[in-house]
């Protein structure tokens, strides 16, 4: 019976990967005020390890509903081949292109991310780095908004984002890796739409952005914490990355088809409300 409560539990951990993965309401965020209700009956090691790692079932539904932007290889749709015949004509150099550019997003959160990764974790984990960083963005996706409402964007393609803006993306993103509430997602749109960058493809660099990410964080938990799980934590593991994988795929369709009629202010008024409910129930002693 108690192992039982523990899959639900996963479940509901997965659920809330998720949803907020990909919407810009931050995942980790989310995932340290869930734990502060309802507790998996794990060690802390393992727990540190599982919401980092349950992402991997967020990243495999873009690596599904994007394969076709993504996988450099193949004749088919391929607009712009090394060579025209011989091996170079299976290589897609626009998405090769692409990959060089989401790297360069990725050096300034994974230097810092690997050198102290458990330094701020120790530091900015807690209810009330969530909750500030919560409203400050929320704040910022209404302002930017505001502020952008019937401008036409610089960058309206994938191929148009240079190796300069892919950097500051990545500096924004590194904003996230460093404070949990901020949103990797939140974070990396903030950034490109201040650097002119249309919602649509902000959002698209944002879900291939993640995959190298979250798939070099979770190794890099699971190194730590040295692949060996009893049989109880292999299961609440993979559940929990089975649903995130799950819902993701209805949570990414819904993105997509969103932004293309709205804006990001929903989100940020979102934020705010959920930041100051969170420094309500820690003033009250409801969170610890």
């Amino acid at each position: 019976m108690d192992f039982f409560v523990e899959i639900l539990k996963a479940i509901l951990f997965g659920v809330v990967e998720g949803i907020t993965e990909w919407l810009p309401i931050s995942s980790t965020g989310h995932m340290i005020l869930l734990n502060e209700v309802v507790t998996l009956n794990v060690s802390e090691e393992f727990y540190s390890m599982f919401e980092v790692v349950i992402q991997l079932g967020a990243i495999l539904a873009v690596v599904v509903l994007f394969w076709s932007q993504i996988w450099p290889f193949g004749k088919k749709n391929n607009e712009k081949p090394l060579t025209e015949h011989g091996v170079g004509a299976w290589i897609k150099t626009d998405i090769f292109s692409l990959w060089f550019h989401i790297l360069v997003s990725c050096v300034p959160a994974a230097i810092v991310g690997i050198l102290f990764d458990e330094l701020f974790e120790r530091l900015f984990y807690n209810y009330q780095t969530v909750a500030v960083m919560l409203i400050l963005f929320g704040i910022a996706f209404i302002i930017i908004e505001s502020r952008h409402r019937g401008k036409n964007a610089r960058i309206t393609a994938l191929q148009d984002i240079g190796y300069d803006t892919a950097l500051l993306i990545g500096l924004f993103q590194l904003i996230a890796a460093v404070f949990p509430g901020t949103s990797r997602s939140g974070a990396t749109i903030v950034g490109a739409l201040l650097i002119g960058v249309s919602r649509t493809v902000a959002a698209e660099y944002t879900f291939f952005l993640a995959i190298p990410v979250m798939f070099g964080a979770s190794l890099l938990k699971l190194w730590k914490f040295g692949f060996s799980f009893t049989m109880e934590e292999g299961m609440i593991l993979i559940i929990g990355m089975l649903v995130a994988f799950m819902v993701s795929l209805i949570v990414i369709r819904f993105l997509m088809g969103y932004i293309k009629k709205h804006d990001f202010k929903v989100f940020g008024w979102y934020r705010i409300v959920l930041g100051g409910l969170v420094l309500l129930c820690g003033l009250t002693g409801v969170l610890a």
